[in-house]
């Protein structure tokens, strides 16, 4: 289902809302149709016509009647077209690039093999980019000894923290064909011994708390469920540790900001690439070791940016 001539900012807006849709679509995408005149469009991929169908009766009914057009997908192989038009992706000191680009492997910095695939993150997408480079940043003031990556897509953020620092990293997704891939990246890269994958919803599975809490977490997933995880995710985080979360637009920022700000992190600039927004935040304060109730879960509340143990 495509949404044609819109502003760079309607179509964020619309690309955001059918992502929310039920059922879901596959894939949505923003791309600029006209640089000149600066007009966008939206596509949506659907597994089935009936759900595009549904998807563009939706729209319709939106103030304005926004029309989607739907058409079928042509029978190419389009994990080898896609590959065909990705460049390799150079973010601070990480360079990732597909296997089409072996032989464009630099010297230096952290090399790390990534396709397109079934999983979300080559490093081309806005939030990627925006969270390896605030990594990168991190890493001149700080080194992690503690990583969580939450909503891990193809493991592109685990991976890049594992080659930076030599630590093991947690990755975890609710879907696992993600964390079937981000394991096989890992093997790929040789990080095999380094990053360990698992299927959770958010933060409560007992293997992400009893590691807990972190000194790094990466959050690459949505507006929404980032709000929805801002108790779990600033309980998880360490004093001095730092919290990169991504997968928002710009418009956004403001509403994921105060979610945390409300919680006691500190925030840093963010990093915007187009409309997409990336925000880093720290735990100041002193360290409290906090307690674990029976299920090895954290317990108590933050306050000055430690702990209070109950």
């Amino acid at each position: 289902m495509t949404i044609e001539n819109l502003s760079e900012g309607r179509a964020s807006e619309l690309a955001s809302l059918v992502e929310d849709f039920e059922p879901a679509p596959l894939a949505v995408t923003l791309n600029e149709t006209d640089e000149d005149l600066k007009i966008w469009n939206v596509v949506a991929y659907f597994a089935e016509e009936a759900e595009a169908e549904s998807a563009a009766g939706r729209l319709s009914a939106l103030p304005g009647r926004v029309k989607g057009s739907i058409a079928p997908l042509p029978d190419v192989d389009w994990v080898r077209r896609s590959l065909e038009g990705l460049a390799p992706v150079v973010a601070g000191r990480f360079f990732l690039y597909g296997s089409h680009d072996r032989a464009r492997r630099r010297d230096g910095g952290i090399a790390l093999e990534i396709d397109a695939g079934t999983a979300f993150g080559t490093g081309h997408h806005g939030t990627t980019s925006g969270c390896l480079l605030a990594l990168d940043d991190v890493l001149k003031r700080r080194l992690p000894r503690r990583i969580l990556d939450v909503g891990c897509g193809t493991g592109v953020l685990a991976l890049a923290a594992a080659k930076a620092l030599r630590r093991a990293v947690t990755a975890s997704d609710i879907d696992p064909e993600a964390v079937n891939v981000t394991l096989a990246n890992a093997r790929i890269n040789g990080a095999t011994n380094l990053v360990a994958g698992l299927t959770a919803a958010g933060l409560r599975h007992r293997r992400i708390a009893e590691k807990a809490p972190y000194d790094l977490i990466f959050a690459n997933i949505l507006a929404r469920p980032l709000i929805a995880l801002a108790g779990d995710l600033s309980l998880s985080l360490a004093v001095g540790g730092a919290l990169i979360l991504s997968g928002l637009t710009r418009d956004q920022e403001q509403a994921v900001r105060a979610a945390y700000r409300n919680r006691g992190l500190v925030p840093r600039p963010p990093i915007r690439i187009g409309n997409w927004s990336t925000l880093v935040f720290e735990r100041a304060g002193k360290t409290k070791r906090p307690r674990r109730n029976r299920h090895g879960r954290l317990v108590g509340t933050t306050v000055g940016g430690g702990w209070e143990l109950g």
